[in-house]
């Protein structure tokens, strides 16, 4: 094998190993704290109790989230109709509720 293709071959093993390393990066960044939905979050949001959207029914959160997040995130905090502020996570950073928030409205899988 000549010198230029195992250059090209390790180069492309880089590219590889580097994108491989930041999706993993990605799905664990995205990840919400379960231990905080559990806590939380799935007291109403498992059942849909007073009227909040299930955990996974995407067209439960679809108009919602058409609202972006800045609207979600500030009624998470100031609660909204049977939501208590900050949705009972009273140790939740913005960037955690916004992981939780992305985590309950995915489609169920």
């Amino acid at each position: 094998m000549s010198l230029e293709v195992i250059v090209v071959i390790n180069t492309v093993k880089k590219v590889v190993l580097a994108a491989g390393v930041a999706a993993v990066a990605v799905a664990v960044q995205a990840e919400p704290n379960m231990d905080k939905y559990n806590k939380s979050c799935t007291v109403c949001h498992a059942q849909g109790v007073a009227g909040a959207p299930k955990t996974g029914d995407a067209a439960a959160w679809e108009p919602r989230l058409a609202k972006g997040m800045d609207a979600l995130l500030a009624s998470v905090k100031n609660g909204l109709n049977a939501m208590p502020p900050m949705g009972m996570c009273f140790d939740c950073s913005d960037e955690e509720y916004k992981e939780l928030i992305n985590y309950m409205a995915a489609p169920a899988e």
